[in-house]
Order: C-alpha cells, then structure tokens, then sequence
C-alpha cells in the first residue's frame, strides 16, 4: 500500500485537519531535514508532512537540504510525494491563484547537491528524467480534477531558479523564450533526488504573481501572499480528495 508525504513549501506551513498527530526526527547520512516529519491521518488516510523551509520558514530555496529531505521520507516510509509550490506565472494564461500541476521542468539552478550517486560508487549510475514527474501520480491528480470540477492546468513546464531573489525582467523574457511556463525555486534537485529514491514525485504549485515584466508592473509580496491564500484553498480541496480516494 502506497503512503503519501506531502511536501509543504511557501502557503503551506503546516497541514491543518491532520489527526492523531506526532512527530518524529529521521536523522539522515546527508544531515538534518528542513524539519521533523509530521505523521498523521488526513480524509482518513495516513501521511507524512514535511515543512520545506521549516516550520518557522526561516531556510531560504538555496539552502535547504534536498538529499536530507528525501530520503528522510523515504526511511519514514513514503512511496510517493506530493510537493506543493509558489510560483511565478509566465503563460499569459496562467493567472495569480491559479493551480498548475506541471509535467515538465527545466532546472536553472547551480551550486545544489543534486544527486545521491556521486561518492563510493562501484558504477556510474545514471536515472531516467525524460518525464521528471510520476505518470500514475499525476493521472490520479487529474482525475480528482476533473471529478471535483477543479479549474486546474495539467500541462506546464516548471522553470526552477537559484534564488532568493526574484527573477529580473530580462530573465523572465529568456524563460518565456526557452518554453516555460511558470517559475519556482524549489522544484531542483527535490525531483530528481525522488526519483534516484524510488518515489512517485508530483508538483502541486500554486501561482501567486505574475512573473517579472509579464504585467509591466513591481511585484508585491503582500499581493503574493493574498493569491497564495486563494490559491491555497483549491489545494487543500485536492488535498483532501486525494487522501480520501481509495488506492
């Protein structure tokens, strides 16, 4: 039977209606998680909870642990993860508060420790990323979709950034220009790693500003957190459907 971990990032601090509650600390041979795992029960169904940038959001995108995160819920149990995101939207047709489950990525980062398959190693290992994110995941998601009449995009290329800053004018024109559609900075390696672990890994994001340069005007982190509340509660709606839908 298959356990969810869902991974919390900016909207998504802590998992509310999570029953009989505890927590536990995995420790890791890549250091510490973001946070201690939440185990709990939600629509009836067991799951992990993670805080990507911990449960006071106090870790920037650059500095988080992706190796420690994954594979502490990988040791917790998790056979798949549901990762939820802010995001910037770059297609015209993807407006603030709006939900994108993409299928496609595109990694703008450096510097991350990216993989688990670099150090005593008796073969170059290689893993297959042509889709980077789980077919079986996201056809369940877009059938909880359809079913809950849930205005959502299922097609979208995630382009992933170093940040913390927000990207520039100039930037967001080259992303445009290289086919995405969104922009996160959370995205990369926290795929990849899921996949080198075995894990069904899939990409909830939600869309809290226009990208830069996309609407001529500065973007305001106090309209970002607004559409992130929006936006937030379509995400619980699929949350709790797809703890509740049966395996």
């Amino acid at each position: 039977m298959s356990k969810l971990a869902i991974v919390g990032g900016t909207g998504l601090s802590k998992l509310v209606n999570l029953e009989k509650v505890y927590k536990r600390v995995i420790k890791t041979p890549y250091g510490e998680p973001s946070s201690p795992l939440t185990f709990g029960t939600f629509g009836g169904k067991e799951v992990i909870f993670m805080a990507r940038h911990g449960f006071g959001h106090t870790i920037p995108p650059h500095k988080i642990n992706y190796q420690a995160n994954m594979w502490a819920l990988k040791e917790a149990g998790a056979t798949e993860v549901l990762a939820i995101a802010a995001v910037g939207g770059i297609n015209k047709t993807i407006s603030p508060s709006s939900i994108v489950i993409p299928d496609q990525l595109i990694d703008y980062t450096w510097g991350r420790c990216g993989t688990y398959f670099e150090d005593d190693l008796e073969q170059v290992t290689h893993i297959d990323f042509t889709f980077p994110y789980s077919k079986d995941l996201r056809e369940r998601l877009r059938q909880l979709v359809g079913r809950l009449g849930l205005s959502v995009s299922m097609t979208a290329t995630y382009a992933c950034t170093q940040g913390p800053r927000l990207e520039t004018a100039a930037e967001i024109k080259r992303l445009r220009g290289d086919g995405c559609d969104i922009v996160g900075m959370t995205g990369m390696p926290e795929a990849a790693l899921a996949r080198e672990l075995n894990l069904a890994y899939a990409c909830c994001a939600v869309v809290v500003n226009w990208a830069a340069g996309i609407d001529d005007q500065e973007i305001c982190m106090d309209d970002m957190q607004v559409y992130a509340e929006k936006g937030m509660q379509t995400v619980y709606r699929l949350l709790n459907a797809l703890a509740k839908a049966p395996e």
